[in-house]
Order: C-alpha cells, then structure tokens, then sequence
C-alpha cells in the first residue's frame, strides 16, 4: 500500500516534461515566425533599394545627358551662324576665323567635360597615347619622335578614349627589321588618306 505513491508520481513528472517540451516548441516556433516575418521585410526593402537605386542611376545619367547636350547646344549654333553667314562673308579669310572661334569653343567645352587631346606632334612615340601609321626617317630629327599626326586622340579625365594615329621618326634599317620596307611608305600614307577619307573610316 505503501508503494502506490511512487507509480502515481512518475506521469507526473512525465506530463510535467512533455509540457515543458510542448511550451519550448511554441515559443521556437514564434521565434521562428518572427525570424522569417524580418526577413521577408529585410527582402522587400532590399528589392525597393534595389528599383529605387535603379531609377536614381537612370535619372541621374539622363540628367547628365541633358547638361551636355544643353552645352553643345551654342557650339552648333555658332556653326549655323557661320554657314548661314559664309555666302556673304567678304573673304575666305573671315570665314576661316568663324570657324576656328566655333573649333575653340567646341574644344572649351569638351575640356569642362574632362575631355582633353593628347599631345602627339614633335612629341616621343608613346604606345599608350599614340598609335603608329607609319614610321619614316627624317635625319634632322630625333628617333622615335612623332613626325606627323593624321588623327588627334583625346583623354577622358585623364584615360584615352582614341589614341592619336601618328607618323614616327624611324631609321630604315629599324622599318626593315619591324616588316616596312622604305619604298612601301608612299603606298601606306596614300592608303591611310582614302581611309580617313571613306565614310567608314574612323
């Protein structure tokens, strides 16, 4: 009689423990939902930052756009003035000058875009500013010194956008030994001429 005591306390201790259980899986499983509830907000705020930023790209690039063009805009008008004007101007002399204030403006206002030309003429042969054409020797002047620049090349904030498409100074043993021949320089300088000439040249 003594003993039935004891067999009543042991499912107590296991309701007890399967209580205890079932109330640590509740508060697992709200934690859980809390958890997943964050990240679903953390993911719908990513997915707006990433359409917001976006957006703020493509409007800041169109406004970009808008600023340049608004600053080519007088250049091009500079330029209808002096063909509206080049019929009546007096002499060649005068339309040149018309053209060349509308060149310096073109070039001021490509210089507050961070857009500069290189330095070619007279200057070393540099391969990372200047792309060779043609090599040709003229004694008086120094080796691998640029003799003549048939294509200007230009910097954007300091990186080459188009390198500038040169003559260098070469002696003709070194034209040999690079693949030229002398004798093809005429050749090459006539074919470089068309080619600057034809549309679908650069």
């Amino acid at each position: 009689m003594k003993e039935k005591p004891k067999e009543q306390k042991q499912p107590d201790a296991k309701k007890d423990e399967m209580e205890k259980l079932h109330q640590l899986i509740d508060e697992l499983q709200k934690e859980k939902d809390e958890i997943f509830g964050k990240l679903q907000r953390v993911g719908a705020d990513y997915a707006n930052y990433q359409k917001r930023t976006a957006r703020q790209i493509a409007e800041t690039i169109a406004y970009e756009k808008e600023q340049i063009v608004k600053t080519l805009l007088p250049v091009l008008d500079n330029f209808e003035h002096t063909l509206a004007n080049a019929p009546s101007a007096e002499n060649v002399d005068s339309l040149i000058k018309g053209v060349k204030i509308t060149y310096d403006q073109m070039l001021a206002t490509l210089k507050a875009h961070g857009i500069e030309q290189i330095e070619a003429l007279n200057e070393r042969f540099d391969p990372a500013l200047h792309q060779a054409i043609i090599q040709r020797y003229e004694e008086d002047k120094e080796e691998g010194i640029v003799l003549e620049e048939f294509q200007k090349g230009y910097k954007l904030n300091g990186r080459v956008v188009r390198p500038s498409r040169v003559i260098v100074n070469k002696p003709p043993a070194e034209q040999q030994a690079a693949g030229q021949k002398p004798e093809e320089e005429d050749d090459l300088q006539k074919q470089t001429s068309e080619d600057e000439q034809s549309p679908s040249g650069e």
